[in-house]
C-alpha cells in the first residue's frame, strides 16, 4: 500500500487577482532571513492576500493567528504596486524543490510574471565585512536590474532544491531568474540578514519601505518563528549541505 510520503508530491496554486510582472519569493530555510524580509514587506507595503498554495504528498503545517487559521503559503499584491510577494511557511526538503518549483513557475508563466527574485540566507562562515547580500542571477535579470548595481555576485558554489530548480528554469526560458543570499546565524529570525535582504529589494525594485522597523517586527513573532524553526530542525536530514556556496 503507498502510503502519503511515497507519493510525488503535488502543489496547486489558486489566486484571485492577475500577480505582479515581479515575484518575490522568501521560503522556509536558513535562519528564516528570506521569509521574515517577506513577511515584513508584506506587513509595510499594505498587500493583500491574492492567492495561496496547496501541497499534496507532504507533511504539512497550517498556521494560525488570534484562533484564525491560514494558509501556510499565500500570494499577496496590491493594485498600485509592480511587485507581488510569495511568503511560504511551509519546510520543502531538498527533493522535493523541483516540483515545488514547477508550480510556482508554470504559474508565472501562465500569468505573465518576467521576473523572479528568492531571498534566502546561507550559513557560511563568515565575518563582519561578509555581512552583505550576493547575488546568482540569469543572464537577462543582470542585464534588467543589476547592471550599475553595487550588489556582488556570490562567487563560486552550488545551488539545491528549490533555489536551484527556480534558477535552472530561468536559465532555459525568457523568466528572469536571481537568488539574493546573505550569510546568516544559527539564531531565528537572523533580524540583520533580513535586514540586508529587504534593503537590497528596496534598492533593486525602488520599494517605498524603511527596513529600520525590522528589528521590532521580528521580535513580536519571535516565538512564532522559533517553533518555526523547531519543525525544520525535526527534518534537518533533508536540509542541503551548507557548502552549497563558496
Amino acid at each position: 500500500m503507498t502510503g502519503a510520503s511515497d507519493r510525488e508530491p503535488d502543489f496547486t496554486i489558486t489566486h484571485d487577482a492577475d500577480p505582479s510582472e515581479t515575484l518575490l519569493v522568501g521560503l522556509s530555510s536558513f535562519g528564516l532571513a528570506g521569509l521574515t524580509a517577506v513577511d515584513y514587506l508584506v506587513d509595510h507595503l499594505d498587500l493583500r492576500e491574492q492567492g495561496h498554495l496547496s501541497a499534496e504528498g507532504l507533511p504539512t503545517v497550517t498556521p494560525f493567528e488570534d484562533g484564525r487559521p491560514r494558509h501556510h503559503t499565500r500570494l499577496f499584491s496590491r493594485d498600485d504596486l509592480d511587485v507581488s510577494v510569495l511568503v511560504g511557511e511551509l519546510f520543502v526538503p531538498v527533493g522535493a524543490g523541483r516540483a515545488f518549483a514547477d508550480a510556482i513557475l508554470d504559474w508565472t508563466e501562465a500569468n505573465g510574471v518576467r521576473d523572479v527574485a528568492i531571498l534566502s540566507g546561507v550559513p557560511i562562515p563568515h565575518g563582519p565585512d561578509d555581512h552583505r547580500t550576493y547575488y546568482i542571477a540569469t543572464d537577462d535579470y543582470r542585464e534588467r536590474y543589476l547592471g550599475e548595481s553595487p550588489i556582488p555576485p556570490m562567487g563560486r558554489g552550488f545551488l539545491d532544491g528549490t533555489n536551484a530548480a527556480l534558477i535552472e528554469r530561468g536559465l532555459d526560458s525568457p523568466l528572469g531568474v536571481c537568488t539574493y543570499v546573505t550569510p546568516v546565524h544559527a539564531r531565528v529570525p537572523d533580524v540583520e540578514a533580513s535586514i540586508r535582504l529587504v534593503e537590497t529589494v528596496q534598492s533593486v525594485y525602488g520599494l517605498d519601505v524603511d527596513a529600520g522597523p525590522l528589528e521590532a517586527f521580528a521580535g513580536e513573532i519571535e516565538q512564532y518563528y522559533a517553533e518555526l524553526a523547531e519543525r525544520m530542525d525535526a527534518r534537518d536530514e533533508d536540509l542541503p549541505e551548507d557548502r552549497m556556496y563558496m
